[in-house]
């Protein structure tokens, strides 16, 4: 008989604060449907984690249904990969306040995040703000992956939750795998149109810098001729990271959206200037997007099966989850039910 070879578990968790962008996309979540051929995937809809920052309730329910539509129009298919919200595996919130009582207050208050998000939200310095490393340790543990994707933004995040797990396992025996940092296949770094010295953000303030995933043509074209370049009097489409970001940034937008290396775009655009260069960037990114908008509005008009798959993949990461819970829970010496 044949041997099955067991695919290796990961898990990453998305939190729906913000709409999705271009950057999020060429950067991303592009490469990520080409994970479940090799490894057993799991994405959530981290709507427990948005909750730390004040949400208008309509846009978070809004956020959180789209975002799932779009991963599926991105390519995740639901078959393949489980994707659920956060809030509908109880298991999350559970884990997560036991790991908060394995988590030491010094280390939480050194977490670079809270202090940024603490100066941000000065007038909503929360509880939930301050743990939110614990949850996330549970969020992962849960499902005891072998690796994880790591982003620099939670590199110290994901290094607390081994941290956690060990101080668990010290004390009750090998109930956590300790997961690898996955260092995800980076796509092209896309920056803000307006401050290439800036990575394209999803925050509300920065509209004018953005192009988000389900903005309409007329909407992207407007973002691209109004984009910076430089003040070099030639006009000249060169690729110069250095001395000429905003030129830079949009070849490298030209170039993931159409495969045409970046001196294949110099050639192309040799004497035209930046006045027919820019519309021609908008119009690719225009094209790039149009399947993903087109499909992410099919979906969110077919109530039925968003709402199946959610629903699958709650009942199927509940399943892994509970075993894991279920674990933890004779371990502390919980009466079982």
């Amino acid at each position: 008989m044949e041997e099955v070879v067991q695919k290796k578990r990961m898990l990453s968790g998305i939190k729906p604060s913000g709409d999705l962008t271009l950057g999020s996309y060429l950067g991303a979540i592009k490469n990520w449907a080409e994970r479940a051929d090799e490894y057993d995937c799991y994405y959530f809809m981290a709507d427990l984690h948005a909750i730390t920052v004040r949400q208008n309730p309509a846009d978070l329910r809004r956020r959180t249904l789209e975002q799932l539509a779009q991963y599926i129009a991105c390519g995740l298919d639901p078959e393949k990969n489980t994707l659920f919200i956060q809030s509908h595996v109880h298991q999350h919130a559970e884990l997560g306040w036991v790991l908060q009582c394995y988590s030491m207050f010094g280390e939480l208050s050194r977490m670079t995040q809270f202090k940024d998000k603490s100066a941000k939200n000065a007038d909503n310095i929360n509880g939930g703000l301050f743990s939110y490393p614990s949850l996330m340790a549970g969020d992962i543990l849960l499902y005891q992956p072998d690796l994880v994707p790591v982003g620099e933004d939670q590199k110290q995040h994901v290094e607390l939750c081994h941290t956690i797990a060990r101080r668990f396992n010290g004390v009750y025996g090998d109930v956590f795998k300790i997961p690898e940092p996955f260092v995800p296949k980076v796509g092209a770094r896309i920056m803000s149109l307006t401050n290439p010295l800036a990575k394209m953000s999803k925050s509300e303030n920065e509209d004018t810098g953005r192009v988000l995933v389900m903005d309409p043509p007329e909407v992207i074209m407007k973002q691209f001729k109004r984009a910076i370049t430089d003040s070099d009097t030639t006009n000249c489409v060169r690729y110069d990271k250095e001395n000429k970001p905003g030129v830079a940034n949009l070849m490298t937008i030209y170039s993931a959206c159409t495969g045409k290396t970046f001196e294949q775009i110099e050639q192309e655009f040799d004497g035209l200037g930046y006045g027919v260069f820019k519309p021609k960037v908008g119009e690719a990114v225009v094209e790039t997007l149009r399947p993903i908008r087109e499909e992410t509005l099919r979906i969110m008009k077919d109530k039925a099966y968003l709402e199946g798959v959610f629903r699958d993949g709650a009942q199927r990461a509940s399943y892994v989850a509970e075993k894991t819970l279920r674990k933890v829970y004779k371990k502390l010496g919980f009466v079982a039910k």
